[in-house]
């Protein structure tokens, strides 16, 4: 990976006192490359990895034209010949999915045909079973009756209608999937409707997080005056999960530099990544820097953005190994913002994965938002429909950043611009919708 100084270096206007949202992601994303291991796995096991390979597709897929719905398959030519009373055709025999009859019709006739069906010789249209009528007393059934015939109206349809053409989904040598798609299910499908039995994968990523602070309790533990319950290892956790990597939960780690440098060194001997909460704001204790600092490059920004000014970010090492490590501000909704803007994106980089960034959607505000100027903020909001069936979001109530309700009672973000100031009722904002992130 490229050291971070030299990108930092590359930058004329850098101050790690005053970063904007979008210069530290930029900086992210030159700094970061994906992890180099691969391991071929059956598709079956293959749901929510990161492919390692293009797919190119082995054969067409359909491999026949065949009929798209049910009815009869017959010559658009016949269209052209109609009488008075509309298209009538003899009906010449029977085509079954999976069952190759070989039947070849004249032009004056039809094939009562099945979705799916491969298209007999001759035949390009096919009219659906409900527009049909059956003449002389038949049903329209080959083999219910002597000689059954058809009648339909010469609308009814267009030459060409309701036929899948041999490779429309894909041909031959055309690309499928490609290197770095995170495979969802329809993808699954899509290889085993190609016949690949198995695909070439990124390892799974492998990160560590921690809590610091002596004031931290985990779940369980009795909570002495002055302490708290560390929510936000559990937030790490869960946010974590839905990223599908392997995690490492190393616990509440001491406001100690003996408990830190050998809590730092076990997660970088393990793990790709690293996240730690607590310990990067100024006036806080210096062990976590001093720590981080001593053990590789890593650099201490402050952010133009609320909530999660501070932030750590480098790559340390310990006994051969390396990792990257993200450390995030203490308060809880400054992790979670912090995270989902700015880590989760240098995850999915690092594990390969080709994601595109989450959109943002224009909507009116319901109330006024107050907002300064040189900062990007993440308000947390409810996005529901006015009573004029436009789309609109109101705050949550109070922005803090140790306020987690905020966040669980919220659907979305409200996101404001570094040049943005304030709002006023019936103004438009962005919102970031927190499904599909969360």
């Amino acid at each position: 990976m490229p050291s971070l100084q030299s990108v930092i270096s590359c930058l004329s206007d850098y101050d790690p006192s005053a970063l904007t949202v979008d210069q530290v992601a930029s900086i992210l994303d030159n700094v970061i490359e994906p992890i180099r291991g691969i391991e071929q796995v059956p598709i079956r096991d293959a749901l929510d990895r990161v492919l390692a390979e293009d797919i190119v597709s082995p054969i067409d897929v359909p491999a026949h034209d065949n009929a798209a719905m049910d009815g009869y398959a017959f010559s658009g030519v016949a269209l052209a010949h109609a009488g008075a009373d509309g298209v009538t055709l003899d009906v010449a025999g029977k085509s079954l999915a999976g069952d190759n009859t070989g039947v070849a019709p004249s032009l004056t006739q039809a094939v009562r045909i099945m979705t799916g069906a491969v298209m007999p010789a001759g035949c390009d249209t096919v009219i659906p079973q409900e527009f049909v009528e059956t003449i002389d007393g038949g049903d329209g059934d080959v083999g219910r009756e002597k000689n059954p015939r058809i009648r339909f109206a010469a609308d009814a349809v267009r030459a060409g209608d309701n036929r899948r053409l041999r490779g429309e989904d894909l041909a031959r040598g055309q690309a499928a999937l490609q290197n770095g798609r995170i495979l969802r299910p329809a993808d699954i499908g899509m290889l085993a409707s190609l016949g690949i039995p198995e695909v070439k994968v990124r390892r799974r990523l492998r990160v560590a997080f921690f809590s610091t602070g002596d004031e931290l309790r985990s779940i369980g533990e009795p909570l002495d005056p002055g302490c708290v319950f560390d929510s936000n290892r559990y937030t790490l956790h869960g946010m974590l999960r839905r990223l599908h990597v392997d995690l490492i939960d190393m616990g509440v780690v001491r406001d100690d530099p003996e408990a830190l440098e050998q809590a730092f060194r076990t997660a970088c001997e393990n793990a790709d990544a690293i996240i730690t909460s607590g310990g990067v704001s100024v006036g806080e204790a210096d062990y976590t820097k001093q720590t981080m600092s001593r053990l590789g490059e890593v650099t201490f920004w402050k952010i133009a953005m609320r909530p999660g000014r501070p932030m750590a970010f480098g790559r340390i090492t310990s006994d051969g190994h390396d990792a990257l490590l993200f450390g995030l501000p203490g308060n809880p909704v400054a992790v979670m913002v912090t995270f989902y803007h700015f880590v989760r994106a240098a995850l999915h980089r690092q594990m390969g994965a080709d994601v595109p960034p989450l959109p943002l959607f224009p909507v009116r505000s319901a109330g006024p938002i107050r907002k300064k100027p040189g900062r990007t903020e993440y308000q947390r909001g409810v996005l529901t429909r006015g009573a004029d069936g436009e789309w609109e979001v109101r705050l949550t109530g109070q922005q803090g950043s140790g306020v987690l309700r905020s966040m669980s009672e919220a659907n979305c973000f409200i996101v404001l611009g570094h040049d943005q100031g304030s709002i006023a009722a019936g103004g438009k904002v962005h919102v970031m919708l927190f499904d599909g992130l969360i």
